[in-house]
């Protein structure tokens, strides 16, 4: 059957095309053009942060972090294990070990109370992940990296302009790392920036991310020429990337309350299921606001949630599960470990089912989709 009500549909906010058309005219398609600087200064004065750097992926970002961050073999880095592969991929090519821990029942995010234990002599960085654009307990984070001197990279893939007590995610730790994927709320097909909240990172990430020169002082005129001066790749979007994701910079207030409105009616329609004790919706920590990045719901058992991902299909509907596991992938067995039980992950990675979620989504759709899991659970 037709797919009627897509799991994520990309969509265009308002100028793009026009940005793209001025980019091409202004002659320059490579990185660090005027689109790359205004989208800079747009993350700088939204989020707060000291620098913030446009690269050509979220993935691309936590490399740069974990080049920052000087991981190596044998170093650790402790992480959640519900999340996806870039997470884990940018410590390990640099020769680290990831620590996987559990998550909480509740946000789904890296349980802070089980960090000590994770901890060792080795351990050189933590990195929580907000999954759903829902906030880690970041105090708690942090605290426990003062005290054993530990780097914190925000995994902020999903959680874009969502805040917590009042702080943007992503300017919390040493360094944060965002996506404009286009399963995100503010898209540019492929895209992410690296945020540098501890200033000492400035110059370096600079140089990381322009293959290891130092290129941007030449273009500020304080080296005569450039050169080769340490490690790095090539992190930079084009200048096409950035003028399309200007252009949803632009709208990112539309973007965000629209992507709100959605899921706070996804929960009103669904609040019944809540009740009734059938199924599980997303949780907020207290003093955090999320940015409406994706809904979900956690289903009785893997069956059901097998069952129930058939019948949407059937009926035009889209939806998906989410991350298998990192500890228990082939990759995770060989180059990571776990630190304690994978309790809560197991059970929400065989349980957790996405609705449809995107920029064009209507009132209606969103609607048909709540009365159509409600049916399934009425004959379930």
């Amino acid at each position: 059957m037709r797919t009627e009500i897509p799991f994520n549909l990309p969509f265009m906010a308002g100028k793009e095309l026009r940005h793209i058309r001025e980019a091409v005219t202004q002659g320059q398609l490579s990185g660090d053009g005027p689109f790359t600087k205004r989208c800079h200064e747009w993350l700088e004065r939204q989020l707060g942060c000291h620098r913030a750097l446009l690269t050509h992926s979220c993935t691309g970002a936590l490399e740069m972090a974990a080049l920052l961050a000087e991981v190596g073999p044998g170093d650790e880095v402790v992480m959640p294990s519900f999340t996806f592969v870039s997470t884990a991929n940018a410590f390990v090519l640099r020769g680290a070990v990831p620590v996987f821990v559990d998550i909480r029942r509740d946000t789904l995010n890296l349980d802070e109370t089980l960090l000590p234990a994770a901890i060792t002599k080795r351990t050189r960085v933590i990195v929580p992940v907000h999954y759903a654009g829902q906030a880690c307990e970041m105090d708690a984070i942090m605290d426990v990296a003062a005290r054993h001197r530990l780097l914190v990279v925000e995994d902020a893939a999903q959680a874009l302009l969502s805040t917590y007590k009042g702080r943007q995610l992503g300017t919390i730790g040493h360094l944060g790392c965002v996506s404009f994927h286009e399963t995100k709320n503010i898209i540019s097909g492929e895209g992410g920036a690296l945020l540098i909240n501890a200033r000492r990172f400035g110059e370096r990430a600079e140089i990381i991310r322009e293959k290891g020169t130092n290129r941007s002082n030449y273009f500020r005129g304080k080296v005569d020429k450039y050169t080769w001066v340490g490690v790095g790749s090539s992190y930079l979007p084009g200048e096409l990337i950035a003028a399309f994701l200007f252009a949803q910079f632009e709208k990112a207030d539309v973007i965000l309350s629209v992507r709100t409105r959605i899921f706070r009616r996804y929960m009103d329609r669904l609040e019944e299921l809540q009740d009734r004790g059938v199924v599980r919706l997303p949780q907020a920590a207290p003093g955090c606001v999320a940015n409406g990045h994706l809904f979900h719901i956690v289903t009785r058992s893997l069956a059901e949630r097998t069952r129930l991902i058939d019948y949407l299909g059937r009926r035009g509907i889209g939806s998906a599960f989410h991350y298998v596991p990192l500890d228990s992938s082939p990759a995770g067995r060989k180059f990571g470990r776990t630190a304690g039980a994978m309790t809560v992950t197991n059970t929400i990675s065989a349980r957790l089912l996405r609705l449809p979620m995107f920029y064009r989504m209507t009132d209606d759709d969103v609607d048909r989709v709540a009365s159509e899991v409600i049916k399934f659970y009425a004959r379930a």
